[in-house]
């Protein structure tokens, strides 16, 4: 899926699987793929699955797919997208890495599907670059990887590289690489084929709006919520978040409670304790670090926090996730 493409028909395209990658993102990849061949009644595109072993791969819906190939016998590609899910650095190895490595200076156009990122950043591949993820998982991988630049756009296409946010987003790349290489009228009929309702560009949005997550239009209850999840690292006194919302801390008191049922504190914590539980469980940073990136300052408060949210220390959610 690399941004240009001059070889042979059909372009061949590597999916590597990791263990509980994404079967939504995969088959969003795939199936446009398909589609485009039927509908323009040639063979445009080819692919192959891969695994580091060759045996089939447990997706992270408890399916299993087959896989073509292992990594020892995959020399050359055009393009090669990284699939992986949860965990996507538990199963890394010094082998995968190395060659993921080969595979870059053999001219490879590498990228990766929902969590795909981590692989290539783990491996050295992406400075200088720039790489989308899942909403869900970029902040986990800004603060693993603070050097690579990151978007929060649908996904990213450059020379050598590509990455998608995963789920849907993987169909609308799919569909940007059928728009430039065999023109929109194509792209167009494979969307309608798969009841999509319009091409999504790159920037379109990966989430709904927040006034639409939160159920209200009250713009500054708004503004208050987007502050704060935009400032967990370091969290702003709450009369700091009232005064920059325009109301006083009584009225955010309020507006909280009557909207979210919730009071702008309790929602605050929650905020920075769903960040920590995710950095708990997607990478192996230390609990300190976990909490300082959480806008907690001893590893103490942040256990106890955790502890009365959860019902378990942050030691505790991490062994048992093990």
């Amino acid at each position: 899926m690399r941004l240009h493409y001059q070889g042979p028909l059909p372009e061949l395209i590597g999916f590597l699987l990791l263990p509980r990658f994404s079967m939504m993102a995969f088959f969003s990849a795939v199936e446009p793929l398909r589609i485009a061949n039927r509908i323009s009644g040639r063979p445009l595109f080819d692919w192959t699955l891969i695994s580091e072993d060759g045996e089939p791969v447990p997706a992270s819906n408890g399916m299993t797919l087959l896989t073509d190939q292992a990594i020892r016998e995959v020399h050359h590609l055009p393009s090669l997208a990284v699939c992986s899910g949860f965990e996507p650095e538990a199963h890394l190895s010094r082998p995968l890495m190395a060659w993921l490595n080969r595979l870059d200076q053999a001219g490879c156009a590498l990228g990766g599907l929902d969590t795909g990122g981590f692989a290539l950043a783990a491996a050295g591949l992406l400075d200088g670059e720039r790489v989308t993820l899942h909403w869900e998982s970029l902040p986990v991988f800004r603060e693993r990887f603070p050097a690579i630049e990151t978007s929060d756009e649908l996904f990213e296409i450059g020379e050598r590289r590509f990455s998608c946010a995963g789920g849907a987003a993987a169909l609308d790349m799919a569909l940007e690489v059928i728009t430039r290489r065999h023109g929109e009228r194509l792209a167009i009929d494979v969307s309608e084929q798969l009841i999509h309702e319009r091409l999504r560009s790159r920037d379109d949005q990966q989430r709904m709006t927040l006034a639409r997550r939160l159920g209200t239009h009250n713009r500054r209850l708004v503004e208050a919520v987007s502050l704060m999840e935009r400032r967990l690292e370091e969290p702003l006194p709450l009369a700091e978040v009232a005064r920059h919302c325009g109301v006083s801390a009584r009225q955010l008191q309020r507006l909280f409670e009557q909207e979210l049922g919730s009071s702008p504190r309790q929602w605050y914590l929650q905020l920075r304790l769903e960040r920590a539980r995710r950095l708990l469980t997607e990478t192996s940073l230390d609990i300190l670090t976990v909490g300082l990136a959480c806008g907690f300052t001893s590893s103490s408060s942040f256990s106890r926090a955790f502890r009365t949210h959860y019902g378990h220390s942050p030691r505790q959610w991490r062994k048992e996730g093990d």
